[in-house]
């Protein structure tokens, strides 16, 4: 390689290299803005409590897909840690629904503001195809204190154990 192609690929190199940095500083950029303009439609979550009742249904194992303002399967919660998928275990108690997820802050779902449970196709660019054209990601709706309605959504590694929650949620 003579040495004015070797500059040349130097250069070329280092240009996409800036390129791509750019790309990466813009998009979390747009996180944080999203982050910022619904922090007040999210609020404070509800707090875990101290005691719970016996088990009513899991614990379900599987990837927490993550958190979208309802009715906009699309829109993520970018608030704190309910945007970014992990694993998780969800477990479901008299007085809610408990998301233990590794890597995050546990979410508590009280009972009384689940407003359904139900299976989607699709959520927050996860879609799960399966063979008889039902949801394969369990999602629940239910009310912030904030007032505002939210989706969260677990892809179940067991999607067969579904249907107990959503008879449970009746």
């Amino acid at each position: 390689m003579n040495t004015g192609t070797l500059v040349g690929s130097l250069i070329f190199a280092f240009v996409l290299l800036l390129l791509v940095t750019w790309l990466i500083q813009l998009m979390i950029r747009g996180w944080r803005r999203r982050a910022q303009r619904q922090a007040d439609l999210i609020g404070e979550l509800p707090p875990v409590p101290d005691t719970v009742g016996p088990v009513l249904a899991g614990p379900l194992r599987g990837l927490y897909v993550g958190c979208t303002l309802s009715p906009r399967w699309h829109d993520r919660v970018a608030v704190g840690d309910l945007g970014y998928r992990s694993k998780a275990v969800l477990t479901r108690y008299p007085e809610g629904i408990m998301v233990q997820r590794s890597g995050g802050r546990p979410i508590w779902i009280p009972a009384d503001t689940v407003l359904a449970v139900r299976t989607e196709r699709g959520m927050v660019g996860k879609a799960v195809p399966t063979a008889n054209h039902d949801g394969g990601i369990l999602a629940i709706r239910w009310r912030l204190p904030s007032g505002t309605e939210i989706d969260t959504g677990i892809r179940a590694d067991d999607r067969r154990e579904y249907v107990h929650w959503i008879e449970e949620a009746r």
